[in-house]
């Protein structure tokens, strides 16, 4: 997103580089947002350096999926991966609160969210629970596969901010093996 650049921000102190790489000769502030208008107002919807391009070249905003990920009664954190890759996946937690519904609808006898993370009826339902969203969704948009990650994503772990947003170089590095397993 570009804004044309007149209020109290007037560069970087001392660093010339950065400032030319956020304000542009012409005066617009390039501030890596990404946004829609309605109605004449401006929503925030996504961070251009979260993008995800696949590898047929279509720009995916990933904050989109996840909510509707998040939007699964028992997924507490998502994120979704598929950086010049052929298809998108996700990396998903359950909520611990919520493990006797995963029990009751999954089918599973799992007692905690490390057991469920690895139980194939969890995995099974929750793939259907995903697959729902997809019918919605471009094809290109669609989530292929899923991993339950055995416990939730943290500010303690590195993984979440303290406002909570997804720390993606952490997780990609963390699950590095987990997402290489989605391609293969």
């Amino acid at each position: 997103m570009c804004l044309q650049q007149s209020g109290p921000f007037k560069g970087y102190f001392k660093n010339e580089a950065a400032t030319k790489e956020t304000i542009d000769e012409d005066g617009w502030l390039h501030s890596g947002d990404i946004g829609e208008i309605h109605d004449g107002f401006l929503k925030i919807t996504d961070r251009k350096k979260d993008l995800i391009i696949t590898a047929g070249g279509e720009n995916i905003a990933p904050q989109v999926l996840e909510g509707k990920l998040k939007g699964i009664s028992v997924v507490s954190q998502a994120v979704v991966v598929g950086d010049r890759r052929k298809h998108l996946a996700a990396l998903l937690t359950l909520d611990e609160t919520k493990l006797e519904e995963v029990r009751r609808e999954s089918g599973s006898s799992a007692t905690s969210v490390a057991d469920a993370a690895t139980d194939e009826k969890v995995h099974k339902w929750l793939m259907a629970q995903v697959e729902d969203i997809n019918k919605d969704l471009a094809r290109v948009q669609s989530i292929k596969k899923i991993k339950i990650l055995p416990s939730d994503l943290s500010i303690e772990g590195g993984e979440l901010t303290p406002t909570m947003k997804v720390k993606r170089k952490v997780v990609n590095t963390k699950y590095a093996d987990a997402i290489e397993a989605f391609y293969q």
